[in-house]
C-alpha cells in the first residue's frame, strides 16, 4: 500500500537543487527536471510512433520514475562524479545502486515494484533499445534546456564552455530520433516544449510563502508519480493503456495553465458561475495558442488528457463517455476502451496540494491560506472510504496533525 513515508520521500524532489554551484535565474529542482524529462520522453516517443516504431510506454514510465527515486536518494551528487564512478569503478557503482534501493525498502511495500527498481538500476542498458534511447535522449535534452537558462547569467568561462561542449556531444548520439531533430532545429515541437516549460516559472500558492516552493511543472510530475503508485493498487490490475492514460493524464492535467496561468482555487470559486466561465475561456485560449503546435498524430490524445481531466472516462466507437470507477473495473479495463481513472487523478492532484500545505506547515510557515487549503482537502475526503478501490480515509488519517 502507498503510505505517508513514501509520499513524503517523493516530495523531497522539490528540495533537491540543481546547478547550485552556478548562478541561476530561478530555482532548478530535481522534481522540475524529472517533469520536463518525462514530457520530452512523451514527445519523442510519439514522434517515433508516428514513424511506425513500437514503443513500450511502461518501460519509459518506470525508467523515469526510478531515476527520480534514485536522484532523491543520492541528492546532490554531481553528474560528472556519478559518471566517473560508473565508468571507472563499476563494482562500486553496482553497490551504490543497491544502496539506493535499500533506502526504499522501508518505504515501498510493493515488493514487485522494489524488484523492478533494483533490476532497472543494475541491468546493463542497451542503447539500441528504442525505449531506453528515448529516456536517455530526454534526460540529455532536458539538461540542455536547464543549461540554456543558466548560461545567460553566468559569465563566459572555460567551465561554461566545457559544459556546453559536453552536452552538445552527448545529444549527437540521439540525432537519429525525429523528435530530437525537431527540437534541435527549433520546429513546432520546440515551440510546444517552450510553452510547456513555462509551467516551470509558475509557482503554486501564489498568495502565500511556502517551504519548499513548488511549480506547476513539478506539481504535475508529483501527481503523475502518485497516480502510477495508486494505479498499481487497482483491482483488477489495470490494462497497459489504462496505466499509460492515468500516468500521462496526471502529467498533463494542468497543461492549459502553460498559456492561461494558474488561477488560485479561492478566486475560481468567487462566484457560482465563475468556474464554468474560466473553464470555457481556458479551453478557448488553449485551442488558439497551444493545439496548433501539437502534431496531428497525438493532438486528440492530448485533448483527451486535458479536457474533463477528473472524469472517469472511456472511448467507444470514437466517442468519449463518462463512466463510474466500478464500470471501468468490471467492464472497460481493456486497452480498446482507453480507460482513464479521472477520480484517481483528482485524488492525486488534491493529495499533492495537501502535501504542499502540510510540508510548509512542518517547516514553520503558518499561513491562513495554507491552513484553509489543507482543511478544505481534508474535509473533501474525510467521509470518503473508497475511491477506485483506494482507502482514502486511512491515507489521509496518516497525516493527521
Amino acid at each position: 500500500m502507498v503510505n505517508k513515508l513514501l509520499l513524503l520521500k517523493i516530495f523531497e524532489g522539490f528540495s533537491i537543487q540543481r546547478w547550485n554551484d552556478h548562478a541561476r535565474p530561478i530555482e532548478l529542482t530535481e522534481m522540475d527536471k524529472s517533469a520536463l524529462k518525462l514530457r520530452v520522453a512523451y514527445l519523442l516517443g510519439k514522434m517515433e510512433e508516428k514513424n511506425g516504431i513500437i514503443i513500450d510506454w511502461e518501460k519509459i514510465i518506470y525508467a523515469c520514475f526510478f531515476e527520480l527515486l534514485k536522484k532523491i536518494a543520492l541528492s546532490d551528487i554531481k553528474a560528472s562524479i556519478h559518471k566517473k564512478i560508473k565508468n571507472e569503478f563499476p563494482e562500486e557503482f553496482d553497490k551504490l545502486n543497491n544502496w539506493v534501493v535499500d533506502q526504499y525498502e522501508v518505504l515501498i511495500e510493493d515488493n514487485e515494484l522494489l524488484k523492478m527498481f533494483r533490476n532497472y538500476l543494475l541491468e546493463k542498458k542497451d542503447l539500441s533499445d528504442i525505449n531506453f534511447k528515448i529516456v536517455r535522449a530526454a534526460h540529455k535534452y532536458s539538461t540542455i534546456r536547464e543549461f540554456e537558462l543558466i548560461k545567460m547569467i553566468n559569465s563566459p568561462s572555460i567551465r561554461i564552455f566545457d559544459i556546453e561542449k559536453e552536452l552538445n556531444a552527448d545529444i549527437q548520439q540521439f540525432l537519429d530520433l525525429k523528435g530530437i531533430q525537431m527540437l534541435v532545429t527549433k520546429q513546432n515541437l520546440y515551440e510546444l516544449l517552450s510553452i510547456i516549460e513555462q509551467l516551470r516559472f509558475q509557482v503554486r500558492w501564489g498568495q502565500t510563502q511556502r517551504i519548499p516552493r513548488t511549480t506547476v511543472l513539478g506539481h504535475c510530475m508529483m501527481v503523475s508519480c502518485f497516480t502510477l503508485l495508486f494505479s498499481r493498487e487497482l483491482k483488477p490490475k489495470p490494462s497497459k493503456k489504462r496505466l499509460y492514460n492515468n500516468v500521462f493524464c496526471g502529467l498533463f492535467h494542468d497543461l492549459p495553465e502553460a498559456v492561461t496561468r494558474d488561477i488560485i482555487s479561492p478566486v475560481k470559486r468567487a462566484t457560482d458561475n465563475l468556474p464554468g466561465i474560466v473553464k470555457k475561456i481556458e479551453e478557448s485560449i488553449v485551442q488558439e495558442k497551444l493545439f496548433p503546435l501539437i502534431d496531428d498524430s497525438f493532438i486528440e490524445e492530448i485533448r483527451y488528457f486535458t479536457e474533463n481531466e477528473f472524469n472517469n472516462r472511456i472511448i467507444i466507437d470514437g466517442e468519449i463517455k463518462t463512466v463510474s470507477a466500478a464500470e471501468i473495473a468490471d467492464k472497460y479495463n481493456h486497452d480498446e476502451y482507453s480507460p482513464v481513472d479521472g477520480e484517481l487523478i483528482e485524488l492525486c492532484d488534491k493529495l499533492s496540494a495537501f502535501l504542499e500545505a502540510y510540508q510548509a506547515k512542518r517547516y514553520g510557515i503558518d499561513s491562513p491560506h495554507l491552513n484553509q487549503g489543507r482543511l478544505n482537502i481534508l474535509n473533501k475526503y474525510k467521509n470518503e472510504k473508497n475511491i477506485c478501490g483506494i482507502d482514502v480515509r486511512k491515507l489521509f488519517n496518516e497525516f493527521a496533525l
